[in-house]
């Protein structure tokens, strides 16, 4: 009913259908409604300006759901002003206007459905209006935040059950078994990153959006063509050193139970105390180390200087002690007091030349390329997000393995233009030949020394990427030898394919979990209840500050009995005034 006219006669499936075609018509041609009678069989209304002739009534048929309109009397006299809101465009109303969009656009906004309301209808609804219209229809679209949290135990099962060997564990608190944390990391993520990723792992967390909030924490990799991998991902209650210390300990555990011997791994994070602590404790063999993207976010914001933040990157990446302090040198001259602040964290904890472990040129984590994974999805309820991500991964894990299939250089796509571009450099180099492995490379502006032996070259690029630079590739060439096989076998097809051999299994939708859970008679699964701790309804308040406001002189209250400033005369607490004053 486009056009929202009714005729005598006309008929509709049942009540349910009439109700919402009169409300529709009502909200489009700007009239409110007073109903007289409504109920299974009849309905009766008229328009509810006085003095308006509009009427319409109809019934039920004789033994069958459909409804028929009876008539229809009188036109509007009204003037059809209902501008500003209307009586019928209810929560319920709102929901089935969005709710196709919603499956589309999970972050579809309220401001956008006030927007597409009064566009398409010419009406005004409140904003809190249209954010529980978002809330009820995510709810019957996805389920709701407190069934999400009754069925992880179940969800967690299937997990376990479709894809063996996969860790998926959910932590309660309390007699009432609140939900605490969960973990999840499969079996194929675990094999794939022992067997093919470098050994760097990425820590970090994002805030979810949903009623009972939480923090999404992950640990990622990469693979042998620098690539994201996630490795493990979990939801805490609370983000904190004791959820961290949680989260890294069960990531022990996942890696030991699949792994003969612990491998030295580094670790990158945003320098939150909480996590290196964790990792010193849970993994003490390995290396921590700052995420230089945080960093330079952190002096980027504390000094507004985007020229800072540059001088601070070229310092990161230098490959020589000296390199590295003619950087710093610039970033004093550039503002002393940043380099002051940068005092505080040890250019062993972020910069290239100084750190002890081998970081393959890795810098940054990739922690916020996982967390895109999941942007749209922070408002959805608990079990959704990790859906989300077990749908990705499946989808990622399939699209890399038969893209590998095509490759035929022995060294990933990255890790051969890499060499390609060192083999175009070393061939303007002069070779000079010391002894079996050790050679001393010419090049137009300077000389390097390069031990094919022990894998090292004075420039250090080969010792910090993994990779022969292109002074190690000139000495190789130059005594025939195979450059991709002094090549870290992590940058490997061989390595990338082994990351993605093992499969990610799809997981049934909920009916099956009940219908197995019922089949197999689980009654040890226990319910998990959401936390206690919930996000307040409505937009979140935002404290803004006037900057007027804090240039502008505090007014001084002042005593009209005492003379004092400070507090009023009626909160004056002087002694003897009274008694002056009734004198």
């Amino acid at each position: 009913m486009e056009d929202h006219t009714f005729v005598v006669g006309q008929e509709f499936p049942d009540v349910k259908a009439f109700r919402n075609a009169i409300k529709e018509a009502a909200i489009a041609q700007h009239f409110e409604l007073r109903i007289i009678k409504s109920d299974l069989i009849r309905y009766f209304a008229k328009c509810a300006t006085d003095g308006c002739p509009w009427r319409i009534r109809a019934v039920k048929l004789p033994n069958a759901p459909t409804f028929t309109i009876r008539s229809l009397e009188g036109t509007h006299t009204c003037g059809r002003n209902a501008h500003n809101g209307h009586h019928q465009a209810s929560v319920d109303w709102i929901v089935s206007f969005i709710e196709e969009r919603l499956r589309g656009n999970i972050n579809y906004k309220p401001k956008d459905i006030l927007h597409d309301i009064h566009k398409q209808y010419g009406i005004t609804i409140p904003y809190k209006q249209a954010w529980r219209a978002k809330e009820r229809g995510l709810a019957a679209i996805y389920g709701s935040s407190e069934e999400a949290y009754c069925l992880l135990p179940s969800y967690c099962e299937q997990i376990k059950k479709t894809n063996p060997g996969s860790i998926a564990e959910v932590f309660t608190t309390g007699i009432d078994h609140r939900f605490h944390r969960l973990f999840v990391s499969f079996h194929a993520s675990i094999y794939g990153f022992l067997n093919g990723c470098l050994p760097i792992i990425g820590l970090g967390g994002v805030q979810l959006k949903s009623k009972y909030l939480g923090t999404l924490l992950s640990a990622t990799s990469f693979d042998a063509d620098g690539g994201l991998f996630p490795l493990a991902y979990g939801v805490v209650d609370v983000e904190n050193d004791e959820s961290w210390m949680w989260f890294l300990s069960e990531l022990h555990k996942a890696l030991e139970m699949n792994s003969e011997n612990m491998p030295e791994l580094t670790f990158l994070s945003d320098g939150h105390k909480g996590i290196a602590d964790a990792v010193r404790r849970r993994f003490p063999n390995s290396l921590n180390a700052f995420c230089m993207r945080h960093l330079s976010e952190s002096i980027g914001k504390e000094f507004k200087n985007s020229r800072l933040v540059h001088l601070l990157w070229n310092a990161a990446y230098a490959t020589t002690t000296i390199g590295f302090k003619e950087k710093m040198v610039e970033i004093e001259e550039a503002s002393p007091e940043a380099a002051k602040w940068l005092q505080q964290f040890h250019p062993s904890r972020w910069a290239l030349v100084y750190f002890e472990g081998t970081r393959y040129g890795h810098l940054s984590s990739n922690i916020e390329e996982f967390n895109r994974w999941i942007l749209e999805a922070r408002e959805l309820p608990i079990i959704q997000v990790i859906e989300t991500i077990h749908i990705r991964l499946m989808a990622e894990f399939e699209e890399r393995r038969l893209k590998s299939n095509s490759w035929v250089s022995v060294l990933s796509p990255s890790a051969e233009k890499r060499i390609i571009e060192a083999i175009s450099h070393a061939s303007t180099y002069k070779v000079l030949r010391s002894d079996q492995v050790e050679f001393e490379v010419l090049s137009p502006d300077r000389s390097d020394i390069v031990n094919i032996g022990t894998h090292c070259c004075s420039c250090r690029d080969w010792q910090l990427y993994g990779i022969p630079c292109s002074h190690t590739v000139a000495a190789l060439i130059s005594c025939r030898k195979d450059v991709h096989a002094f090549t870290q076998k992590v940058f490997t097809v061989a390595s990338y394919r082994e990351a993605y051999a093992q499969e990610i299994y799809p997981i049934p939708g909920k009916i099956e979990w009940r219908k197995t859970d019922e089949a197999s008679m689980i009654d040890d699964i226990q319910v998990v209840r959401p936390p206690k701790f919930r996000r307040q309804p409505g937009r979140p308040e935002k404290k803004r500050i006037c900057v007027e406001d804090l240039n502008r002189e505090k007014h001084t209250v002042h005593c009209s009995r005492c003379n004092q400033t400070g507090h009023y005369k009626t909160t004056c607490k002087a002694e003897g005034i009274e008694s002056i004053e009734q004198f």
